[in-house]
């Protein structure tokens, strides 16, 4: 199953239009409208930690994300933008009520920045050890978090927001996507997924019906926990230039 990527690139003004749009629809206040965007991207990284996610995988899985930082052509990608930076944060998650925010709000814009976060991504510890499966929540929470970044008083605004949302299995506990990620759209918010195939072969079809939305929504599946580190690359360059993309299985 592949998920084909829509997203042009907007000029300045374009960007700013939008901007003033999303902002309007999730009711921020007249003097935050006139600021303009201090980053080109405000990513949610969201990774699943439920019980299907073994210590070996889970350790794969963070190397993967240190390692895709590390890479020549993501830092390239974080500088390409208007702004030359991107905030990211990064949670863990697993059933519909059960996140835990392991990295906050981060800045990345010089060298010494993106390497001191690949270098917090590979020793994060986990919080999350089972409670069952729930993109949905994984979706609500990155909504939240984006929310609380763009109202007053926080130290950035972004021209645009994305959840990656990564995970090996589809809701087992609690409701569908379907209402939380309709929240995350109607603010503007696009939600990208990673799905890993280890245990479900359709897994990437489920994450193109149910998961994925927003402007540019698309999908990069990892045939298992060992593709991660290049999957998560490869999704992380389209993500931050925000580029077109069909989504193929990596390894």
């Amino acid at each position: 199953m592949t998920a084909r990527c829509t997203a042009a690139s907007p000029d300045r003004r374009q960007l700013l239009a939008g901007m003033a749009g999303f902002a309007a629809a999730a009711g921020l206040a007249p003097p935050l409208l006139a600021r303009a965007p201090d980053v080109d991207l405000a990513l949610v990284l969201a990774a699943d930690c439920s019980g299907s996610v073994s210590p070996d995988f889970y350790m794969l899985q963070q190397q993967g994300y240190a390692d895709a930082f590390r890479s020549p052509d993501v830092i390239k990608a974080i500088r390409s933008g208007i702004h030359g930076g991107i905030a990211v944060c990064y949670i863990q998650w697993s059933g519909y009520s059960l996140q835990t925010q392991v990295i906050p709000w981060t800045l990345l814009k010089g060298d010494a920045d993106i390497a001191a976060f690949a270098g917090q991504m590979q020793q994060a510890g986990r919080g999350i050890y089972g409670g069952g499966t729930s993109p949905a929540g994984a979706i609500r929470q990155g909504r939240l978090l984006l929310g609380d970044l763009q109202t007053e008083g926080r130290p950035f605004l972004a021209v645009r927001r994305v959840i990656d949302v990564s995970g090996d299995g589809r809701t087992n506990v609690g409701p569908a996507p379907d209402a939380d990620r309709a929240e995350a759209m109607a603010l503007g918010i696009t939600i990208n997924g990673l799905p890993i195939l280890h245990m479900e072969p359709d897994i990437d079809e489920y994450y193109a019906r149910e998961v994925i939305g927003g402007p540019g929504a698309f999908i990069v599946p990892a045939r298992s926990f060992d593709a991660f580190r290049e999957a998560i690359r490869r999704k992380l360059i389209l993500e931050i230039a925000g580029h077109p993309v069909m989504a193929r299985p990596a390894g």
